[in-house]
């Protein structure tokens, strides 16, 4: 058997093309006090999907403004509905509470189901396949049981949870499938974990913050400007320890994540993201977004974006033409209705 190429995800998106999209979704927003950012949202996952490939062949993205809105205004009504009843019927509010509670499944389910069948990938769709006891063990027990055992199962958990969204997704009728030793998620958990502890503790001692906590408890105590410059430098050492910490996590998890997800046919991903280099791209993002007052806001979502592309990667397993071919043929055969699917974006889960 031919041994499978990996195969670049490709990015083609420029900061002086998507500049034009964002200054002119950000003004009609303003405009409209934020009624048109559901249009918005749609121009710009458009413009995002439609400058991804693999192999010559685009994304793209279906939704309407007219979907995102109405799922916005569900929302909005609903929660003041909650309000309205919690304030004048406390018992009644109780009991929607928990109600919405076991809602949540669900919810979870159509934001998944409509943000794939909005996606497609050389003209045919995704779809997602979850149903409510799967969302629940996965997204709400699990994550509760793991308080019980102080998030030392946390690794199995978020495991548990990617298996159900990819398991449940299928591009065609092509299914999606993870399997994952726990090793990698475990070494994310630790890594991430193990930055925080070692980074925040040596930056605490080394500003000796025992002495500053002890002398803002005491109420007689008289604050220096010495000891309120160590106060502020906390906040400096937790911002170094907790920052990094979430991006080293994410690195690691999303090259297990990938590593671990076949599609139907033999068909392989990875993902070679590395901690530093998401680091850097996210912090000097930052930078340039401050500096510019939140005009290169642009340029920063596309020096993420041409970074993770970069260092995405799928291995088909033969002919990508042949492949694609078979999936809308087959689509084709059983007519599948989601194609014309008409749904909301609750704005959950995704």
């Amino acid at each position: 058997m031919q041994d499978q190429e990996y195969r670049p995800v490709v990015f083609s998106g420029t900061a002086r093309e998507y500049f034009g999209v964002w200054i002119v979704n950000l003004l009609l927003s303003i405009v409209t006090l934020g009624i048109y950012s559901a249009w918005a949202k749609v121009r710009r996952l458009k413009y995002f999907y439609q400058h991804t490939e693999i192999e010559g062949r685009r994304f793209d993205y279906h939704a309407t403004g007219k979907q995102i809105f109405i799922g916005r205004l569900i929302v909005i009504v609903a929660y003041v509905v909650f309000q309205i009843i919690v304030t004048v019927l406390p018992p009644l509010g109780l009991l929607l509470l928990l109600v919405l509670i076991l809602y949540v499944p669900t919810l979870i389910n159509k934001a998944y189901r409509f943000h794939a069948r909005m996606t497609s990938w050389s003209g045919l769709r995704f779809d997602f396949e979850g149903n409510y006891w799967g969302a629940l063990r996965t997204m709400l027990l699990y994550p509760i049981l793991a308080v019980f055992t102080l998030y030392l199962a946390l690794p199995f958990v978020i495991r548990a949870q990617h298996s159900y969204s990819t398991n449940n997704h299928r591009y065609g009728t092509a299914k999606f499938h993870f399997e994952s030793p726990i090793g990698p998620f475990y070494k994310a958990f630790v890594l991430a974990i193990l930055w925080m502890l070692v980074i925040g503790g040596i930056g605490l001692w080394a500003i000796g913050a025992g002495e500053v906590f002890t002398a803002l408890a005491m109420e007689t105590a008289d604050p220096t400007p010495e000891m309120m410059i160590r106060f502020g430098l906390i906040y400096v050492v937790a911002l170094v320890a907790l920052v990094p910490m979430a991006f080293i996590y994410k690195a690691f998890l999303r090259n297990a994540v990938f590593a671990g997800t076949q599609l139907e046919g033999g068909h392989k991903f990875r993902s070679t993201i590395s901690p530093a280099g998401l680091l850097w791209v996210a912090f000097s993002n930052a930078f340039l977004v401050v500096i510019s007052l939140g005009l290169l806001t642009p340029l920063a979502s596309i020096r993420m974006t041409r970074y993770l592309a970069a260092n995405t990667f799928v291995a088909p397993n033969g002919s990508l033409d042949e492949f694609v071919g078979g999936e809308a043929q087959k689509t084709s055969a059983i007519g599948d209705a989601y194609v014309d699917f008409e749904g909301i974006d609750l704005g959950v889960a995704m």
